[in-house]
């Protein structure tokens, strides 16, 4: 049933995704584009979304997805939008509290032994995990749905992408700003 199936999908990315929302994006992209609930042109948009929308990614893609799936589900048993909503809520509980849940624990077991070599020991291990994991993400969103699939459309976004990095490097300019002027250069060129 698909109900259960995304339950358990925003459960595992709830309890295994470490050091916030880019980091978990590898998992909530194999957990979501690979069963074939949304494609990976939808994933990027909703990453996209998911940045100007109030709240971390994973919860906005686990309302959004429950959404989706279930109205989207090819027994079309699912098909009207009360059930859609449905969906929007189990996810996003399943996304949410299991890291509530841990995050209670581990806070109040931290605080406790925080001097304990294995406390310190842990967070030495997780840190470099988690830079590689914030760094796959930008690997896994270097793909044809957001450079474009033709070589001078990736030639563009990749020079939009570089000024933008240059911008926000370089000066201090308002990463707002670079965002928005790359909207409008966006527009403009594509």
């Amino acid at each position: 049933m698909i109900f259960l199936r995304i339950i358990w999908s925003y459960l595992k990315i709830g309890l295994f995704g470490f050091g916030g929302g880019y980091a978990m994006l590898a998992l909530i992209e194999n957990e979501i584009v690979t069963p074939g609930w949304i494609t990976e042109r939808m994933f990027t948009d909703i990453v996209a979304i998911s940045q100007m929308t109030p709240g971390p990614i994973g919860i906005n893609s686990a309302t959004y997805i429950g959404y989706v799936a279930v109205t989207n589900d090819p027994s079309g048993a699912f098909a009207s939008p009360l059930w859609g909503i449905l969906g929007s809520i189990l996810c996003t509980m399943a996304v949410v509290v299991p890291p509530f849940l841990l995050a209670l624990y581990a806070g109040h077991y931290v605080s406790r032994h925080r001097d304990s070599a294995v406390i310190k020991g842990i967070f030495a291990g997780l840190r470099p995990v988690v830079v590689g994991l914030v760094a796959s993400a930008a690997l896994l969103l270097m793909n044809s749905a957001n450079f474009g699939e033709t070589q001078p459309d990736v030639i563009k976004s990749i020079a939009i992408a570089a000024g933008a990095l240059a911008a926000v490097m370089l000066t201090k300019i308002h990463p707002i700003w670079v965002i928005v002027g790359a909207g409008i250069i966006g527009l403009l060129i594509f």
